[in-house]
């Protein structure tokens, strides 16, 4: 993956809440890096073996970026037996002979590499992208299996353990490259994947085998040593099972990175063929135009112009609807459709016949009305007919309620909006900048509506409604049920249930709250997000393929 920045060099954060936020996420990002820590990692190099982020290095382009996926996987999970660090596996995309490959690479240092229910579900993610996007795939195997004590959360439902052998198997059914290379423990089911894959390479000293020495003494009597049960030697001359077998991980690599320079390179989606020279853009600090508290009023369109090539951008219907920008542009060369909420106070002209004297009312920004909703809705359409990408910059605070917004066909206009981003063929980025709350989630082409790629802020709070008003419903339920039961709290315990309401509400608004269980596939500072966008687009250019755009009952 080439490097393709070209913005001028960040500026220094504009607030210290920013500066703070941005310090805590490399902070944090540095812990989860950490793996099983320093220890574990030791005992990894003192097998000759290197550590998941190690082996990624080695891999890709000298000179090229990784871009880690679900680096907070796992995050403040499972910590009654320790946590598991990103999931207990590495993903993301790299440039592997100078083409974009999606690499997942097993943490051994974290409980052996072993797959907890959220390394399952990152794993089946990551395959998910790859799949989507036409992006070959390589394996770095070194794995222990799956986690036992949660055996039964890991193993049986539709979006457990086995559909990573299910997306495996119709990854290679359409001709995406998928490469493997075991380096260190391949047990039980697990070791199907990497033997469904194109090629496998195998390290000396490594296993690969459904059921470990232990387990064959347990269910048959047979002793037997790891070697002749599962190792190289005996899967490469024996077995037939491995088609190369290298001495340790720096020659398995090479050997990984001459394999992927040799396949052929597959078309281009349509709108990358329209790709146009690129052109720099303001390198605008971002903090600057978005304050990270969502209570700061700012105009998307500064946003926007500030990643776009050359501040372009050609705006749809700019005086209707003005609570969600649309308009066309070209971000690193790319065509790319814009569906942004607008964060200014409107003062929106009203159609006459209304109350005597009245011509405006104030519109809050961040919130869908039914106009701006009928906008987004056309626009999605647009772009879908002139056959281009859709960025989504997510800061919504959700749909207008209350008798005039019912009156005026909310729930209808509201419905068509969610149809059209459900139905939508062209390849969806989205970006959460702020607020990504309840249905205007949805709207805005939340996790639940396919986007190729999510990404959040560390500003991003991400709930069915905002902490405040979460708070004063949670803490009048519980009221209810108290006085119910006979007691009349005084005002010391009243302020003491709502501080707890409101601190675990807002844990969970936090962007790593929801990087944790996947609803993001990334955290990224705002200053990142136009190369992060350049290659995420370069991504989804793998895939030549679009399907015929379908809307079934459309409201009108």
């Amino acid at each position: 993956m080439t490097d393709t920045n070209t913005s001028a060099p960040a500026q220094p954060a504009a607030s210290s809440a920013w500066a703070d936020a941005l310090a805590r996420l490399e902070s944090d990002q540095r812990r989860v890096h950490a793996g099983g820590g320093a220890k574990a990692q030791a005992r990894q190099h003192d097998k000759n073996r290197l550590t998941a982020r190690e082996r990624i290095a080695h891999l890709t382009d000298d000179g090229t970026p990784f871009d880690e996926l679900m680096t907070f996987a796992g995050w403040e999970m499972y910590s009654d037996v320790g946590g598991c660090p990103s999931g207990g596996v590495v993903t993301g995309i790299g440039t592997v002979a100078g083409r974009p490959w999606m690499i997942i690479a097993n943490d051994a240092t974290v409980k052996a590499g072993a797959f907890f229910p959220i390394t399952a579900k990152k794993v089946i993610r990551a395959q998910t992208i790859a799949l989507e996007n036409h992006l070959p795939l390589i394996y770095l195997v070194d794995s222990a299996g799956v986690y036992l004590p949660m055996q039964d959360e890991i193993f049986p439902d539709q979006d457990d353990f086995g559909r990573v052998f299910y997306l495996n198997a119709r990854m290679s059914a359409r001709g995406i490259p998928q490469i493997a290379a075991i380096m260190g423990n391949c047990v039980a089911g697990g070791a199907y994947l990497p033997v469904m894959c194109d090629t496998l390479v195998m390290t000396e000293g490594s296993g690969l085998y459904l059921a470990g020495p232990a387990l064959v003494k347990a269910a048959i009597g047979q002793v037997v040593d790891s070697e002749e049960l599962g190792g190289a030697d005996m899967h490469a001359a024996i077995a037939g099972t491995v088609d190369y077998k290298e001495p340790d991980d720096d020659a398995a690599l090479r050997r990984v990175r001459a394999l992927a320079d040799l396949y052929a390179q597959g078309d281009v989606a349509p709108w990358a063929r329209r790709r146009a020279e690129v052109r720099e853009a303001s390198g605008r600090d971002l903090s600057e135009i978005v304050g990270f508290e969502s209570g700061k009023t700012y105009d998307v369109r500064d946003l926007i112009t500030s990643i776009t090539d050359g501040g372009e951008f050609h705006e749809f219907k700019p005086e209707y609807g003005e609570t969600i920008a649309c308009g066309f542009s070209r971000v690193g060369g790319y065509p790319v459709a814009f569906v942004a909420n607008q964060r200014t106070v409107i003062k929106k002209k009203l159609k006459a016949g209304g109350e005597p004297g009245l011509r405006t009312r104030i519109e809050v920004g961040g919130v869908i009305y039914g106009d701006s909703a009928d906008k987004a809705a056309r626009f999605i359409l647009d772009a879908n007919q002139a056959g281009v990408p859709l960025v989504f910059l997510s800061d919504v605070t959700g749909f207008m309620v209350g008798r005039d917004s019912e009156q005026e066909g909310i729930i209808r206009r509201g419905a068509k909006l969610v149809n059209a981003v459900s139905n939508s063929v062209v390849p969806k980025i989205t970006i959460i900048t702020g607020g990504s709350f309840g249905a205007g989630n949805y709207a805005m082409n939340g996790k639940a509506f396919g986007p190729r790629f999510i990404f959040a802020w560390p500003s991003a709070k991400y709930a069915v409604m905002s902490g405040n008003a979460a708070a004063k419903t949670l803490l009048d339920i519980q009221l209810a049920a108290l006085k119910r039961a006979g007691h009349e709290p005084d005002d010391e315990e009243l302020k003491r249930l709502y501080d707890e309401v409101k601190s675990k509400y807002d844990t969970e608004l936090d962007p790593r709250y929801a990087a944790a269980r996947l609803w993001v596939d990334e955290i990224i500072p705002p200053n990142d997000t136009r190369d992060r966008l350049i290659r995420a687009l370069d991504a989804c250019a793998g895939n030549p393929h679009q399907d015929e755009l379908r809307v079934g009952v459309f409201q009108v």
